[in-house]
């Protein structure tokens, strides 16, 4: 790039400090070149940095450690170590009981506890029966550790690299006992010139004030034609925006929500905490099937029942399970449990929402809804304990199963799929199938859902008397067909990079 172009993009704070350098090749303090060039430590630093980016200068940083004495360390300094203060009393004296010598050193407990123990670790001193003697007549000289407490005391403050080597021992023992000295890590810089910065200089770096802003005045007087301007780089790189967008499972749920509403389906919703009755009995579950186990559902304790619906559709539903009802079934032959019928539950699934739509509605209709189900799994690449379904009827005295297979495909079909359906079982529909769409990068089909007629032993209890088409379908295991992501967890876990990565929209046109 031509080096007049960079000059004139450079900011009046990254000339100051290219200027300082014109009489220096050494590197340099920000002290030094704010106070040169008349600025505060703040501008230059943002300055250097901008010039560092652009291989002008380079910031050297340096970590020293400072040792400063704290307001005990400065008692020490002036009336002793512990030790020290013990030594000059027995010395000469022969021996002291521990009690005396602490009360005429004016030592407490814990002070006594150090000083006898330093006393015998430096070899002053020696402990028998209770009794403390010196090991020499004359108090010993002052060691490095006492020398080191002068210096900190005389000089306020020390580099550690300052300190000479006999003495960095002294400083570790001070150290290790705590509440003695302050050792603390100052950061320092120093800016360099580089080569490319030299060259900069050397072209010539004239300081001269910018304009910021215009003006109305600059415009009424023409004085906008003497002000300097600075230039600016239009092909600088710009930084990565990363822009508040929706999450993945979210444009999901609403890409599906967007299908049904187009196709003249009305949304609805539930409670997540169920009464057993609408989860599993008023769908001609039976009470001792092994979905209803504690292994798969989560049962509530609080509250432990709940409220049945009104009485006729209760005895129905009963009527339905021990005896099939008027439907020509044989029902499930056992004695239905009003109690197990009361248990609260988190719903299993989201077909307890059509249940209670046909109920408080009358066919023609179609109906979707979305939410969240929760099931007794284990938690694995490809299992949650909770998770979301979308399930779908359809309700009218032509509604047939071929329409039910028309209505998929069609549904597959603006999610971008295609579908094929295969015999299934489901213990509330019949005619039943699963939905298989297949996937060209792995060459394979994959079950994505299941569909089915309801069975007339929910029907009838509900006072349904035409046919119901019903469809479901996990939104998760969509999702990571979608994204193309192997364990299921991802999409709750908030991984950062793999969220930022994501288009903002799709492609998807419906």
């Amino acid at each position: 790039m031509d080096p007049d172009r960079v000059i004139d993009q450079l900011h009046i704070y990254e000339k100051k400090v290219l200027k300082t350098f014109e009489d220096s090749d050494k590197p340099l303090k920000p002290e030094e070149i704010a106070e040169s060039q008349n600025m505060d430590i703040k501008s230059v630093m943002s300055a250097a940095g901008a010039l560092e980016s652009r291989g002008f200068v380079r910031v050297i940083k340096e970590v020293e450690e400072v040792v400063s004495l704290t307001d005990d360390g400065k008692v020490y300094a002036t009336q002793g170590l512990p030790e020290r203060r013990v030594i000059d009393i027995i010395s000469g004296e022969g021996e002291l009981e521990i009690p005396e010598l602490s009360r005429r050193a004016g030592l407490d407990k814990a002070e006594s506890g150090i000083a006898i123990g330093w006393l015998v670790r430096k070899g002053w001193a020696r402990i028998s029966d209770g009794k403390v003697s010196a090991t020499q007549e004359k108090p010993p000289e002052a060691g490095d550790d006492e020398k080191l407490l002068k210096m900190l005391l005389d000089k306020g403050s020390i580099r550690t690299a300052e300190l000479p080597e006999h003495l960095k021992g002294a400083l570790k023992d001070l150290a290790g006992r705590k509440g003695i000295v302050d050792i603390k890590k100052v950061r320092k810089h120093r800016i360099e010139l580089t080569p490319e910065g030299r060259k900069l200089i050397e072209r010539g770096v004239e300081i001269a004030e910018e304009a910021t802003q215009l003006t109305h005045e600059h415009l009424k007087t023409g004085s906008w034609r003497k002000l300097h301007y600075r230039g600016y780089n239009i092909d600088a790189e710009y930084p990565v925006v990363y822009p508040g967008k929706m999450h993945p499972l979210r444009r999901i749920i609403d890409e599906i929500r967007l299908i049904f509403l187009k196709l003249g389906f009305t949304e609805s919703r539930g409670p997540l905490l169920e009464s057993a009755f609408w989860n599993f009995d008023c769908l001609f579950q039976p009470q001792d099937h092994a979905a209803r186990e504690m292994q798969d559902t989560f049962y509530v304790k609080n509250p432990p029942v709940t409220e049945l619906p009104d009485e006729d559709l209760v005895r129905a539903v009963q009527s339905a399970h021990e005896t099939g009802g008027s439907t020509g079934s044989e029902g499930w032959q056992y004695e239905w449990d009003r109690d197990v019928a009361m248990q609260s539950v988190l719903r299993t699934h989201t077909t307890c929402v059509s249940a209670r739509f046909l109920r408080e509605n009358e066919p023609p209709l179609k109906m979707f809804s979305v939410g969240r189900v929760f099931r007794r799994e284990t938690i694995t690449y490809k299992h949650l304990p909770e998770f979301h379904q979308v399930e779908g009827i359809v309700a009218g005295e032509e509604v047939n199963f071929r329409n039910l297979l028309g209505i998929l495909r069609e549904f597959y079909r603006k999610l971008g799929f295609e579908v094929r359906f295969r015999p299934a079982y489901f213990p509330y529909t019949y005619l039943s199938t699963e939905c298989e769409i297949y996937l060209p990068e792995k060459k394979s089909w994959i079950e994505l859902g299941g569909a089915g007629m309801f069975r007339p032993e929910v029907l009838e209890p509900l006072g349904v008397e035409t046919p119901v088409a019903a469809f479901g379908l996990g939104i998760e295991r969509l999702a990571m067909i979608r994204f193309d992501i192997n364990d299921i967890r991802m999409l709750y876990q908030s991984d950062l990079g793999w969220l930022r990565g994501l288009p903002v929209t799709d492609d998807l046109k419906l």
